[in-house]
């Protein structure tokens, strides 16, 4: 390949970030402090990551890192494989977003890692496996900034641990307009996504939330959260979920036959989610068992 794919020209430079490391209940353990980027050259792409692990408690003696990262990547905007020696798979770019599943030996874990671009912001999460079982989740964001490094490292080391909670008190809105993208990786438009919480208790919440343009749905949830688990429960979208930090993953079942898996990130953990605060989100879209669609961006609180 003598030019860089269109994602690969997308995520050029130097990511800077302190991702933090939560076990499988979602207990935070510590902190990774990385550097990473993928550099074309010569017309091969090879990945490189470097940092290391500050506490981590019992996953410590897994997930420390003993040297740098490096593996190869045949770059292309369809799938992009990852090479070795240090990861093996290979991952789908979805405009912004790429979904990869990949093993890492130094690790011993399979990863699904989704990481979601934002201009020269990323929002990342790995969901770390030994075959069917979770491990624990790596979470965080990076920046390519050079002059917001310093500002990064010091968000994500007071908010790293903070848990995934929207106002139990006072009503919330929040509202973006999501890429979507078909499973062939296709883009499908402009998806418009609306979400109005209202609190029933401190622990319940009605959650009204409507999707306009190329998909539509109007959707009443009750949703119940109890420590860093949540579960809905209709009557017109049912599931559960699970925080790890900041980031919260769900996995819920409409009564027309689709499934949602996602992930809602709030970027800016700060109490109470004032106006103007922002949660990145992904969901995979899936009708009768087969994926159809993918969708990703940004919502804001009003």
């Amino acid at each position: 390949m003598s030019e860089p794919s269109s994602f690969q020209q997308r995520i050029a430079g130097e990511w800077v970030g302190r991702p933090s490391l939560f076990d499988a209940e979602g207990t935070w353990r510590g902190f990774e402090d990385i550097r990473r980027s993928s550099v074309f050259e010569h017309g091969v792409t090879t990945y490189y990551m470097d940092g290391g692990l500050t506490g981590g408690g019992n996953l410590a003696g897994r997930f420390a890192l003993g040297a740098p990262f490096a593996f190869g990547v045949r770059d292309s905007d369809s799938d992009r494989l990852y090479t070795g020696p240090d990861f093996f798979g290979s991952g789908q770019p979805y405009g912004g977003f790429v979904d990869a599943n990949y093993y890492g030996p130094g690790w011993q874990v399979s990863l699904n890692t989704w990481n979601q671009t934002l201009g020269d912001t990323q929002v990342y999460s790995s969901v770390l496996y030994q075959g069917p079982a979770m491990v624990g989740v790596f979470n965080g964001v990076y920046t390519r900034d050079p002059a917001l490094v310093e500002e990064r490292l010091a968000t994500e080391t007071r908010c790293g641990a903070a848990i995934f909670t929207v106002p139990t008190k006072d009503k919330s809105s929040y509202a973006g307009d999501l890429e979507l993208w078909g499973a062939n990786q296709q883009p499908l438009g402009s998806l418009r996504m609306e979400l109005a919480i209202d609190p029933v208790s401190l622990l319940v919440a009605e959650h009204h939330l409507i999707m306009s343009g190329p998909v539509e749905s109007d959707s009443t949830i009750m949703v119940r959260r109890d420590g860093v688990r949540s579960f809905h429960e209709g009557p017109d979208v049912y599931g559960n979920g699970n925080s790890y930090g900041r980031a919260n993953f769900v996995r819920l079942h409409t009564v027309d036959g689709r499934r949602l898996i996602g992930r809602e990130f709030m970027i800016d953990a700060e109490p109470g989610m004032g106006a103007g605060s922002k949660l990145a989100v992904v969901y995979q879209m899936f009708e009768h068992n087969s994926l159809v669609a993918i969708m990703h961006g940004v919502l804001e609180r009003s």
